[in-house]
């Protein structure tokens, strides 16, 4: 574990190399409190990384997507970082390391980095320091970083709070999560991938998916539904394509900046949230006579605005 200082994190950030990079993310996932000085340099230092999200049900091969994805535009010269959020161990609390093992053909590759970082049931599917390590990857220059999903079964909604573009995995006969993805991401889906197309099935997945894209009438950008078989590389280069066209379409009609300010926004409440909380749990838990009272509420002798009006005097020096 670093102790980290301000001359060393200048230091790091200036070397701009993969050690450097990998010793300034484990830095922000098992030290919050030396997060805050390292993203204190990160600010100015900026980045233009075009952030993608790769979500989508278990088992449709976005890892295996992703490292086509990655490899192909590492051939063009780019530099990628990607972020794996994976499933929590049971015993160690971090990453399963499932993403990273898939990709390992990538390790060889110095243009492409891959951090995988454990859910640790954060809400929505998305932990808080994902964004402080997506601001990371793009002061080390990075120009593209894809953000992989945990893939719970559940559409992981928070993706969209930290990517510029949002790109839906599924795979072929999955009839029953075309109704999913119509009910929970039709708002934040800006391309549909049908992978593993090779399969029986594809063909009436993408034309479900056509035909519910079709349905969203009056919007500037109409979401393609595109083929691949990522196994075979088969649909890598249009599925590129697209994506840049999308990035294209964000900067000229002004939704690129729109967006990352609602971002930033965004970020700053649920950092407020989440700091505001740890000072408030402490508090009661170091305060016999604030658990005490909890504990009447819990009896209904007590009521909780009295005891909310309280805590907040206490904790925050906020009165009512």
């Amino acid at each position: 574990m670093l102790n980290i200082e301000e001359g060393k994190i200048k230091q790091f950030l200036q070397q701009n190399n993969p050690y450097a990079l990998g010793k300034l993310l484990r830095e922000i996932e098992n030290r919050p409190e030396s997060s805050h000085r390292i993203m204190r340099f990160v600010y100015g230092y900026g980045g233009k990384a075009h952030v993608i999200g790769i979500t989508g049900p278990p088992g449709v091969g976005k890892s295996t997507l992703i490292e086509k994805l990655a490899g192909h535009w590492a051939e063009q010269g780019l530099e990628i970082g990607v972020l794996c959020i994976d499933p929590t161990s049971p015993f160690s609390g971090g990453a399963l390391l499932g993403d990273r093992i898939r990709m390992q053909n990538l390790t060889e590759s110095d243009r492409v980095f891959i951090k995988s970082l454990a859910s640790r049931d954060a809400g929505g599917g998305m932990p808080i320091y994902a964004f402080d390590m997506i601001k990371l990857f793009e002061a080390f220059g990075k120009d593209i970083v894809l953000v992989e999903t945990v893939g719970t079964g559940q559409l992981e909604f928070r993706i969209s709070e930290v990517a510029d573009t949002v790109a839906l995995v599924t795979g072929p006969g999955t009839g029953d999560a075309i109704q999913t993805i119509k009910a929970g991401i039709m708002e934040i889906a800006e391309l549909y991938i049908v992978n593993q197309s090779d399969r029986p099935g594809s063909e009436e997945t993408v034309r479900d998916l056509k035909m519910m894209v079709s349905e969203s009438v009056g919007k500037r950008w109409v979401p393609p539904v595109l083929e691949t078989t990522a196994t075979k590389k088969r649909g890598i280069t249009e599925l590129s394509e697209e994506l840049s066209r999308h990035k294209k379409y964000l900067e000229s009609s002004g939704l690129w900046q729109e967006r990352r300010r609602e971002r930033n926004r965004k970020f700053f409440t649920r950092l407020l949230f989440e700091h505001c909380w740890q000072k408030i749990n402490k508090h009661i838990n170091h305060d016999q006579e604030i658990r005490d009272k909890i504990s009447q509420v819990e009896q209904e002798k007590c009521d909780p605005y009295s005891l909310l009006h309280e805590v907040l005097s206490a904790t925050l020096k906020i009165d009512g």
